[in-house]
C-alpha cells in the first residue's frame, strides 16, 4: 500500500476550486491493472500550516471537498457513481464538527476491500462557504492505495461502469 497526496488550495468563497491526482503510471489497460483506494483523508488546514481552519473562515460556514473518479465539473449529489470519498468540516460559532457524505472513506481492512479505479486521474473539488479577508482554506487529500492486477472480466466491468457514469 501506498499513500498519494494532493493539496487544494481554496481562496475565494462560494467558488468550486478544482485539483488532480495522477494515477497514469499506476493504471495499465493493457496488463489490467487498476488501483485499489482503501481510505481517503482530509486534513483542513487555513492559510499557513499553523493556521487553523476556523482562523481562516473567520465566521461560521462550511468546508465542503469531493474525490470522484471522473470530472464532473463540479460537487456532485452523493448517488452518483464516480464519488470516491468526501467530506464536509463544519464550524459554528467556535465549534468544528466534520462529517462524511457517503463511505465512511475507509473500505475495509481486508486485502480485497477497496474501492477499484481504472482511470487514469482522481478528480477532488472542493469549496468554502465563508473566508475571511485575504484568507484561504487549504484541504489536504491523502488516498491510501495499492496496485492490483484485475481478472479481464472483472476490469472490463468496471470499466463499463465508469463509463457508464459519465452518461
Amino acid at each position: 500500500m501506498f499513500t498519494l497526496t494532493e493539496r487544494l488550495t481554496i481562496s475565494a468563497a462560494t467558488t468550486e476550486t478544482f485539483a488532480t491526482i495522477d494515477l497514469g503510471s499506476y493504471v495499465d489497460v493493457g496488463d489490467r491493472q487498476a488501483i485499489q483506494v482503501h481510505s481517503v483523508d482530509f486534513i483542513f488546514q487555513g492559510s499557513a500550516p499553523t493556521q487553523s481552519i476556523f482562523a481562516a473562515m473567520g465566521a461560521p460556514g462550511v468546508v465542503r471537498v469531493q474525490v470522484t473518479d471522473l470530472n464532473r465539473g463540479g460537487l456532485v449529489f452523493c448517488d452518483d457513481r464516480s464519488l470516491v470519498a468526501s467530506g464536509d468540516l463544519n464550524y459554528d460559532a467556535g465549534f468544528l464538527t466534520n462529517s462524511t457524505d457517503l463511505y465512511p472513506d475507509n473500505y475495509g481492512k481486508g486485502s480485497d476491500d477497496g474501492r477499484y479505479v481504472v482511470n487514469d486521474q482522481l478528480y477532488i473539488t472542493g469549496r468554502s462557504s465563508v473566508l475571511g479577508g485575504g484568507q484561504s482554506a487549504n484541504i489536504t487529500v491523502r488516498v491510501n492505495a495499492s496496485i492490483v492486477s484485475l481478472t479481464a472480466k472483472d476490469f472490463m466491468a468496471i470499466a463499463i461502469q465508469s463509463t457508464a457514469a459519465d452518461n
